[in-house]
């Protein structure tokens, strides 16, 4: 198990977290590797979580969650959100939308999504969210790979 999880660490990935609120006002956040654009039209967006998770049933519960894709520098927010802790929101700073969803600021997007549908895939729970709302800003993203976080390099172009 070790040695895949090795194999999988090799693909860079963005970082993000992902955050809710029940209809009730229980929030909960969790950091994650896993986001993936699915479709432009109509715009879905898919992430995963462990079934273990503390925080799945009230993600499942809640219908609704905001992925906020992290910048360079904001990896005290996913060490924060990928510990285990009674209030992850406590002195972060928060936006709130419309609908109550808690949103990070300053992150590089932002995606509002409506739980379109949760799939069973292994130990984990596939979110597909139906993009209502988004915003970008600019700025280098947060990467992890090989088991660390990382920064963009220096970009050059790539020969075709």
């Amino acid at each position: 198990m070790r040695s895949l999880r090795a194999a999988l660490g090799q693909f860079a990935t963005g970082v993000a977290v992902v955050t809710t609120v029940t209809p009730d006002g229980e929030r909960a956040g969790v950091t994650v590797n896993s986001f993936s654009s699915v479709s432009l039209d109509p715009p879905l967006v898919l992430w995963c979580l462990s079934d273990r998770a503390p925080s799945a049933p009230v993600f499942l519960r809640a219908g609704r969650f905001a992925v906020n894709v992290l910048a360079a520098g904001q990896d005290e927010l996913s060490t924060r959100f990928a510990t285990p802790a009674p209030d992850k929101f406590a002195g972060v700073d928060l936006l709130t939308t419309p609908t109550g969803l808690p949103v990070l600021a300053g992150t590089l997007a932002t995606f509002i999504c409506r739980t379109s549908h949760v799939y069973a895939g292994g130990d984990h729970h596939i979110f597909l969210g139906a993009v209502e709302h988004y915003e970008r800003s600019a700025g280098e993203p947060l990467i992890f790979h090989s088991g660390r976080y990382r920064t963009v390099a220096t970009s050059r172009p790539v020969a075709a």
